[in-house]
């Protein structure tokens, strides 16, 4: 599963309610949702997502409150995959359950800028700044995550695998 996109930075401790405000928590719609990503950090972030990018968050990213609609609404403001030095365990699952690939790498922070542009390799543990002509290596993910993320998400895939007995 490979991931290319422009990285878009943050730094250490971006919770939940700057992912997404609790205030948007009522709404339903996913494409709603996704207008309203970052927006306690960036404002313009949904325009700047809708090509689809790679964020890069410090350390304890994902921290706060537990809403799976703050990895939802990254996903579909157009992020293809979050790298960050450490995840809060809570956000990490659930960006893994609705199918948003996460993927923790020491020094990432310091090592891209903003618009660098990225290759990620989760299979292979690697990422590619081809904007910087450097590659660091990324925890691997097991096997059973990343076929959730081929799948698009816990639930199809448990789908796939019920189907398929």
């Amino acid at each position: 599963m490979k991931i290319t996109g422009y990285a878009i930075k943050f730094g250490d401790n971006v919770d939940t309610d700057v992912i997404l405000p609790g205030k948007y928590l009522v709404l339903m719609d996913p494409k709603e949702l996704a207008k309203h990503a970052m927006k306690g950090l960036d404002p313009t972030f949904p325009d700047k997502a809708k090509k689809g990018v790679i964020v890069v968050g410090g350390k304890n990213f994902g921290c706060g409150s537990s809403r799976e609609q703050a990895p939802l609404a990254l996903k579909h403001a157009g992020v293809q995959c979050v790298l960050a030095e450490s995840f809060a365990r809570i956000f990490f699952r659930n960006a893994i359950n609705i199918g948003l690939p996460v993927s923790e790498c020491k020094g990432i922070l310091a090592a891209v800028d903003n618009g660098d542009e990225l290759t990620v390799d989760l299979e292979a543990g690697k990422i590619q700044n081809f904007s910087k002509k450097a590659s660091f290596q990324v925890s691997k993910l097991p096997l059973f995550i990343l076929e959730i993320l081929l799948d698009g998400g816990l639930i199809e895939n448990l789908r796939r695998r019920l189907n398929t007995k």
